[in-house]
């Protein structure tokens, strides 16, 4: 079952293909992709989005061994990425994807739903950080705010600690699939020095959640969230063909050991597609 559990991420400054090269790994996708990532005007979002779908066709393949021909990814009305196939190696298999600034990086789970989510510390241009992250107060709980507005000792630390509680909120609302934001203040986060992640809703604790952030450098993280499929939102529910787990089964999946992430090139995604 360990190896439904993966964890990669791709640095995008890394490749500065031609436009012929960017074009030809393209064509690697369904065509039905390619305007996921045409749709972008900048050169740096289309390579997000082909990077994004490159690795969710290579990472579905890899751990599933399923023909590149036979892979069918759909999107719920949220947006959240699924596997359509019957006959799965792991009846639950899903994943989830995330980009930010320089990195795009995926995860998978094989029993319970995951939820990904980088953040690029970016310095606010057009207002200040304090200005900034006020704007997302509403999202916090009272102990959240302060822990914020009080992190270290200059403005620079109040933004990578909001950062921080940011990608958590998102990678808790990405496992799920509800696509909305709506009560996270409501969500809190404790941790110490952002190990041991545990979060509570209206104070008790979310005891069939588990959480991890992992720093990937350059001013960079990435928060990973992990649930009962239970606690899937409905259109996302819809796609799971398995809802109901003994408690030993849950068990499992909930403490499967996590995994580091592992950086790949956008080469080697090039290769594995081309041997489809």
């Amino acid at each position: 079952m360990e190896e439904g559990v993966r964890r990669w991420v791709v640095k995008l400054s890394e490749w500065d293909p031609l436009p012929s090269h960017f074009s030809f790994a393209l064509s690697l996708l369904p065509s039905h992709e390619h305007s996921s990532v045409t749709r972008f005007v900048k050169l740096e979002d289309r390579k997000r989005a082909l990077v994004s779908r490159m690795l969710q066709y290579v990472l579905v393949h890899d751990v599933l061994q399923i023909p590149f021909p036979d892979i069918v990814i759909k999107r719920t009305l949220e947006g959240k990425p699924y596997l359509d196939y019957d006959g799965l190696r792991f009846p639950n298999f899903n994943f989830n994807v995330s980009h930010h600034g320089d990195y795009v990086a995926i995860a998978s789970e094989p029993v319970c739903l995951v939820g990904v989510d980088i953040v690029s510390y970016d310095v606010p241009q057009r207002e200040t950080i304090t200005g900034f992250i006020q704007l997302f107060s509403s999202y916090f709980s009272c102990l959240e705010w302060n822990n914020i507005v009080s992190a270290g000792t200059s403005d620079d630390d109040v933004l990578i600690e909001f950062y921080r509680y940011w990608s958590l909120k998102e990678a808790y609302v990405k496992a799920i699939g509800s696509g909305l934001t709506e009560g996270l203040n409501e969500v809190e986060f404790s941790h110490t020095s952002w190990t041991n992640i545990s979060a509570k809703v209206n104070g008790k604790v979310m005891t069939q959640w588990r959480f991890w952030m992992f720093e990937l450098g350059d001013r960079h993280c990435v928060s990973i969230a992990r649930v009962h499929p239970i606690s899937a939102a409905t259109n996302y529910k819809r796609t799971l063909k398995k809802l109901d787990f003994t408690e030993d089964e849950y068990a499992q999946g909930l403490h499967l050991p996590t995994v580091d992430f592992v950086q790949l090139g956008i080469e080697q995604l090039i290769s594995t597609l081309q041997k489809a």
